[in-house]
């Protein structure tokens, strides 16, 4: 039985850990091509949720839901590069948090006017429903299965744009060198565009994924984008490989964290108060796991781009 619930629970820790990479992915790329610091990326990540959920319940198809949450999300972040973050590469960082702080506003309120103040669910569709059998003694939800497949599909079909293409070469280029990649001849404006949008679609196809297994409401995406700051921090800047390792780190401590720790403090303390001292330290265990890889590792864990 003990055995059976570790199993569940890394899994589960799997499933958070693809979820946050697909969120940092598109935040990694972002800085380490950009330069910029991006706090609007957890309302591209709210968007695309609002987006699959809206389009599910008119159509009645989450495949639709899907599509339409990396369209509405990545023309939302082409928007957004074009007409705000264009203007602030060569500000400093103060003013790039401020202006992707106030779009986090402005967003949240927006899709408050499009879609009330009530929360949206977003149903599992139906193949989905229930558990499948794994290593022939474990249940396990097939709809968080799905969300590992797709994800680590994703992180190869990222992997193989940025390092095996022509316009991932021309990406890598203008983050080694904007200057000089511009010199060559190719449009970095346009590198740069496409490169948020990347990133946006990333960020609205992880909502729009996790919109099934709780509710879309506003701000559902800053508890989220606190989490995919630290995977980056954690993976290294820039790093795509970082990005999944960090990811999956974290999702496991996370994960595992909240599942065994009160146990085990329960084994020397009082049980009430191992379970809230256990609570409070897995909610911190993220956090000095970044402070650790920070003193060994200040550059993260794979620095390198892709």
């Amino acid at each position: 039985m003990a055995t059976i619930l570790f199993l569940e629970q890394c899994l589960n820790g799997l499933q958070l850990g693809i979820m946050l990479f697909l969120m940092a992915a598109g935040l990694t790329l972002i800085f380490g091509v950009m330069g910029l610091i991006n706090l609007a990326h957890g309302s591209l990540y709210m968007i695309g949720a609002f987006a699959c959920a809206a389009v599910a319940s008119w159509t009645g198809s989450f495949i639709l839901g899907l599509v339409a949450s990396v369209v509405c999300a990545a023309v939302a972040g082409a928007l957004i590069e074009v007409g705000v973050m264009r203007r602030l590469y060569q500000r400093d960082h103060l003013d790039q948090v401020l202006a992707t702080f106030a779009l986090i506003l402005i967003s949240s309120e927006a899709m408050r006017w499009l879609f009330g103040s009530y929360p949206l669910y977003l149903d599992v569709p139906e193949v989905f429903y229930g558990a499948t059998n794994l290593f022939g003694v474990l249940q396990y939800s097939r709809y968080r299965l799905f969300i590992i497949v797709v994800g680590l599909l994703t992180a190869i079909g990222i992997y193989l744009l940025i390092n095996k293409t022509r316009i991932g070469m021309r990406i890598r280029a203008g983050a080694s060198d904007r200057q000089m990649t511009a010199a060559l001849g190719i449009n970095i404006s346009l590198i740069f565009t496409l490169v948020f949008a990347l990133g946006a679609a990333l960020a609205g196809f992880a909502g729009a994924l996790v919109g099934s297994i709780q509710s879309v409401d506003i701000g559902m995406g800053e508890p989220v984008l606190i989490l995919a700051f630290v995977v980056v921090v954690i993976g290294g800047i820039g790093s795509i490989r970082g990005a999944l390792v960090g990811a999956i780190i974290v999702g496991m401590v996370d994960t595992l964290g909240r599942g065994y720790l009160p146990q085990l403090l329960q084994l020397v303390l009082d049980p009430v108060f191992a379970n809230t001292l256990g609570a409070a330290l897995a909610s911190i265990a993220i956090y000095v796991l970044m402070i650790i890889v920070l003193i060994f590792k200040p550059q993260g864990l794979f620095p390198a781009h892709g």
